[in-house]
């Protein structure tokens, strides 16, 4: 009889092990029937998935893949057993790995994380903090938190907030360089930027009389090259070295609202800024039967964030 999610458990355990020996121990099974059934695993998926040195095993691109998706298909069978053994009501459980944005992860996961942790203490939050796009599946990832459109169509999101982007100086740097009132000024200023790719270079204006609900792809805006001498790859370190007074930067207004409202940062060029929204959502793996972990978690961060807590205008 086939017997895959058998399989799957041996092969994640001698994976995670790094040795046949250690799995087969915890397994009671001997290191050559851990490697056999391995092997079987390797010869009907047609790729090698471990590779085997003196010392350990060394997970090849397809058994990075094939472990990812052997853990997400063990937890769903372990989830779907407690659901029908407890009538239908299983308290998520289990290790959540979510990756969110640094500066949203700052400000509105880690104030609310020990409410989670204390409403559901069967959940190990794994948390990482990082700008840079990742691939839920080769970062073994249960939800990540990002801005912009969908690039997957087998990913489903929920939205939990949407923010602006806008450009802010300290006042200390602007009594030395002065307050730039047009963004043809802006060619006299330092502007800081991200080293990352974009849709469009430069930054974008509009003319004040024409109306500022155009957004970025309207063609009553204009993407301003700009220029500075210092590019960096994430909003938190974009906050910093505004804060230090470096230069102007252009950011979402989650990560400098607290700035702005206590006089550490100073809005500029409001009245030439577009309508240029950024939605942050929640991006998980489209599945018919949501694990409870996950699904506890987005809700918990949909019901705690309010959509409009970055005073949009």
């Amino acid at each position: 009889m086939d017997n895959r999610a058998g399989e799957m458990e041996v092969f994640a355990l001698a994976a995670e092990l790094k040795s046949f020996s250690a799995a087969g121990r915890r397994l009671k099974l001997s290191p050559s029937a851990v490697s056999k059934l391995v092997t079987r695993i390797e010869d009907r998926l047609g790729t090698r998935l471990l590779v085997r040195t003196t010392r350990s095993l060394q997970l090849t691109p397809e058994g990075e893949i094939y472990l990812a998706r052997a853990r997400s298909i063990l937890a769903d069978i372990a989830e779907t057993e407690l659901v029908v053994s407890s009538g239908g009501q299983a308290a998520p459980r289990g290790l959540l790995r979510v990756n969110a944005l640094m500066g949203f992860g700052e400000r509105y996961i880690l104030p609310i994380a020990s409410e989670f942790l204390a409403l559901y203490p069967h959940v190990q939050l794994d948390l990482s903090l990082t700008d840079g796009v990742i691939d839920l599946v080769e970062e073994r990832t249960d939800i990540a938190i990002r801005s912009g459109a969908l690039r997957d169509s087998s990913l489903k999101a929920r939205k939990l907030l949407e923010t602006r982007r806008v450009l802010v100086a300290t006042p200390g740097y602007l009594d030395v360089h002065g307050t730039p009132r047009t963004p043809d000024d802006l060619d006299h200023h330092n502007c800081l930027d991200f080293n990352f790719r974009r849709a469009r270079d430069g930054w974008p204006f509009i003319e004040p009389s024409s109306g500022s609900e155009s957004g970025p792809e309207s063609s009553n805006v204009v993407f301003r090259p700009i220029n500075g001498n210092m590019l960096v790859n994430s909003g938190v370190m974009m906050r910093q070295i505004c804060l230090a007074g470096i230069g102007i930067g252009r950011i979402g207004y989650f990560h400098v609202q607290r700035d702005i409202e206590e006089g550490r940062l100073v809005m500029l060029l409001e009245d030439h800024r577009p309508k240029d929204e950024e939605v942050i959502q929640a991006v998980f793996a489209g599945h018919d039967h949501l694990a409870a972990r996950i699904r506890a978690f987005i809700d918990f961060l949909v019901e705690r964030i309010d959509p409009a807590a970055d005073g949009q205008k």
